[in-house]
């Protein structure tokens, strides 16, 4: 069986800035070099994943399918600068949601490993050769609770420079 290396990836405050609870296309704006980026890990052979809290879902902000909808969107504009992501995860639970269903699932909610776990199951990742990247932290913490390298973005952070780093350790 093939053994990959992966980089994971929040999404808000990472690809794009982060202006809250970012569920549609006018709303999204990317940051510095992330197609680049996300090409050249493409290029290395990393899997990129996205890890990504949304409790705008479990908050009644937006659903499920909106956001299917703009992870479609950002998938097609990647295909056209030849880059892609292999696959997104989100935790829409939110403790006191309505929606009974997302108030349980706090296990895929960063800190905690749940989305990180799934792709483990998915492929086989080698965990030493493999990093998380996120803007905040509960993203540090994520790492530290799988033991995983760890960088900080912001929004002066150039993602290419990021990864070009990492992937030269």
């Amino acid at each position: 069986m093939r053994k990959y290396k992966a980089a994971f990836l929040d999404r808000d405050g990472v690809l794009n800035y982060d202006t809250g609870y970012v569920y549609r296309v006018k709303d999204f704006k990317w940051k510095k070099n992330v197609h680049e980026a996300i090409k050249y890990l493409n290029l290395k052979k990393y899997l990129v994943i996205i890890i990504s809290n949304q409790s705008g879902i479990g908050r009644g902000y937006y659903k499920e399918k909106d956001l299917k909808k703009l992870n479609l969107w950002i998938q097609k504009k990647l295909k056209s600068k030849k880059a892609f992501i292999n696959k997104f995860y989100h935790a829409p639970y939110y403790k006191h949601s309505l929606i009974k269903k997302y108030r349980i699932g706090k296990i895929y909610r960063k800190p905690n490993v749940g989305m990180v776990k799934q792709a483990f199951k998915k492929w086989k990742i080698i965990k030493k050769k493999s990093f998380i990247i996120g803007d905040r932290n509960v993203d540090r913490k994520l790492a530290k609770n799988l033991k995983m390298k760890f960088v900080k973005v912001n929004n002066r952070s150039n993602l290419l420079k990021v990864v070009k780093n990492i992937c030269e350790m």
